[in-house]
């Protein structure tokens, strides 16, 4: 019995400690969201708003096709449960953060939108420099 709970103390620890040294590792989370689903749009604002506040690491996020709606300043999202807070309330929090925000370069002109249509501090992406975030491993990429 000692030695089992021994054995599963240390296994325990050194996957703690293994899941430590992964998130010390990384310099931040890219996040490329596209989906029209508003709880799909909603985790991924959770996770960028732990990233930062949480863990201290940058985020980078592009908006595309359908969720590239987030970034329009007409935009108005509903709240969840429990925080009472929606995708737009998170988008506004994380970019006060520092998140880097962008818009894919096809949704404006594709949607009849300029950028004057977006909110102050999101701009267009360049798919260049997305392409090189995209391919640093120091960076975890996510798509929603």
């Amino acid at each position: 019995m000692f030695k089992k709970t021994i054995t599963s103390l240390l296994l325990a620890s050194s996957v703690l400690a293994t899941s430590a040294s992964f998130a010390d590792q990384s310099k931040g989370l890219n996040l490329v969201v596209t989906s029209p689903e508003r709880q799909s749009q909603m985790m991924a604002m959770v996770l960028s708003l732990q990233t930062i506040k949480k863990h201290g690491k940058e985020v980078n996020m592009v908006l595309c096709s359908r969720a590239g709606d987030l970034a329009l300043s007409e935009t108005k999202t509903e709240a969840f449960k429990p925080s009472g807070k929606s995708p737009t309330d998170l988008l506004k929090a994380i970019m006060k953060m520092g998140a880097n925000v962008e818009v894919c370069p096809l949704y404006l002109p594709n949607s009849g939108k300029t950028e004057a249509d977006l909110i102050k501090g999101i701009t267009v992406a360049k798919p260049p420099v997305v392409a090189g975030r995209l391919l640093d491993k120091d960076y975890k990429t996510l798509s929603y």
